[in-house]
């Protein structure tokens, strides 16, 4: 193969996993925020839905904002990676692009799952969005098992868990950024907990369903529950010197140098370290997801998070 085609392989297969756990970690912040508001109705609708938006940098506008509107932009929009079913779609044609390096059970988890999203869209304006929302969560978790269990360790998979890496520490750096930085549309910490799937995993630890500032340092330093930060980092670091980066390299720098941040940090001085520590988590994903597009996909920029078709 050419040096190019081994580049679009490389950049499918990163944008392959960066979309899937997009997809899985959307799901399952909007599924904590359904079964908030189930279990507090009075629980303002519009305030709850500008929460949402903020996490996932969507301007709410200055109209009332409802849960079928959020549902909409958020989980059904097939336009905008943002977007559930967007990101899907998305993660099948990278996959799609890469046929030769990913196994026929994860191509056939993604491409059956696409298929199927069509008529769980319909049920879910009928019945509610729970069915959706499962899907893709069990879906999400399919499809990274059989990465797991179906991939040589090879750098073919190595880019795949380096996209997702990077992704989980976007998403958990947004998540807190609200919680932290926008008081106005704040989430509580038991609704981050399980925005993050980590409700059961910050009790076996804890003792007790979290609402108090400790929940921001499980999710950043925790080192093994798979979706803290440092876990993320960690993993995401352990790929790129696979993959035959240095220390110093622009790729393997930033995420090095957080991860010890992370490793060392005083966790009785993290409340007030926090807005700063995540200003910074959020900017070495960046740098470094731009030190990987110029180093593997030379022949164009790199992709950022954003809303296409907002």
């Amino acid at each position: 193969m050419s040096d190019v085609i081994l580049s679009r392989i490389a950049e499918a297969l990163t944008w392959t996993g960066r979309y899937v756990e997009r997809a899985d970690a959307t799901g399952r912040i909007l599924d904590a925020y359904l079964h908030r508001m189930l279990e507090d109705p009075w629980r303002d609708e519009d305030v709850a839905c500008r929460s949402l938006y903020a996490i996932l940098g969507v301007d709410a506008g200055d109209e009332p904002v409802d849960m079928q509107q959020v549902l909409d932009q958020l989980a059904f929009d097939a336009r905008s990676t943002g977007a559930i079913e967007g990101a899907l779609g998305a993660a099948r044609l990278n996959a799609r692009s890469a046929r030769e390096a990913v196994s026929s059970e994860m191509w056939e988890c993604l491409n059956s799952t696409w298929h199927a999203l069509a008529d769980q869209r319909l049920a879910a304006r009928r019945t509610g969005p729970y069915g959706y929302l499962e899907l893709v969560r069990s879906r999400a978790a399919l499809f990274f098992g059989l990465a797991d269990s179906t991939m040589s360790r090879d750098d073919s998979w190595r880019f795949v868990v380096l996209g997702r890496s990077l992704e989980r520490v976007d998403m958990t750096v947004r998540l807190l950024s609200v919680r932290v930085l926008d008081a106005a549309h704040a989430p509580d910490w038991p609704t981050l907990l399980s925005a993050s799937g980590a409700d059961e995993a910050y009790a076996r630890v804890y003792g007790g369903f979290g609402d108090t500032p400790r929940v921001a340092e499980f999710l950043l330093l925790d080192r093994y529950f798979p979706r803290s930060a440092l876990h993320a980092l960690t993993t995401a670091e352990e790929c790129l010197a696979a993959l035959g980066r240095p220390r110093q390299d622009p790729a393997r720098r930033p995420i090095g140098r957080m991860r010890t941040r992370l490793e060392y940090l005083d966790s009785q001085a993290i409340t007030e370290q926090l807005p700063d520590l995540l200003r910074e988590l959020q900017q070495s994903c960046m740098d470094s997801a731009e030190g990987v597009a110029e180093r593997f996909f030379p022949y164009r920029g790199p992709v950022e998070w954003a809303q296409e078709g907002a």
